[in-house]
């Protein structure tokens, strides 16, 4: 009976905590400033120039990025630079957040807090875990491997060569 209960609190809970850390502490985050960069950009427009590794939509001043390890840009280009919801998917998070201080002054990453489990447990895309219950950062917060990530994005078709 009282998993009647309980089932239906963690389901609301995963809900709650994801709407509230991806669609309103990221769109906060976003919306702050103008981004001189938006990485990884998805279908968000940061203001500045949107970069990504695939083309979502039509936005403006689209970048198309080859290597996010070796970003097509000069030394110090962006005063700002936003990397939201990037970073957990990445093989090494130190080498692209190293390449993103290359070509911005300040750089912002955001990434899933612990509170919402959904998805900082999505082993489907994400390869790290961030140990924090913050989102935004100018460091690398520290993290952890997500256990059996690779092994189950290998098994999905997510790693192509893997």
């Amino acid at each position: 009976m009282i998993i009647l209960f309980i089932i239906p609190g963690v389901i609301l809970y995963l809900l709650l905590a994801h709407i509230i850390s991806y669609n309103y502490l990221k769109k906060k985050v976003l919306e702050s400033r103008k981004w001189d960069l938006n990485i990884c950009c998805g279908k968000t427009d940061g203001g500045g120039i949107n970069a990504d590794i695939h083309k979502h939509k039509e936005l403006p001043n689209f970048v198309l990025v080859k290597d996010i390890y070796n970003l097509p840009f000069k030394d110090k280009k962006f005063k700002t630079v936003l990397c939201s919801h990037t970073i957990e998917h990445v093989d090494d998070p130190e080498k692209f957040l190293k390449e993103l201080k290359r070509v911005g002054k300040e750089v912002v990453i955001v990434v899933p807090p612990l509170y919402d489990i959904g998805a900082v447990l999505n082993v489907l895309e994400h390869k790290w875990i961030f140990l924090s219950f913050r989102k935004e950062y100018s460091k690398l917060p520290k993290h952890i491997k997500l256990p059996l990530s690779r092994t189950i994005q290998k098994q999905f078709g997510q790693l192509i060569n893997a």
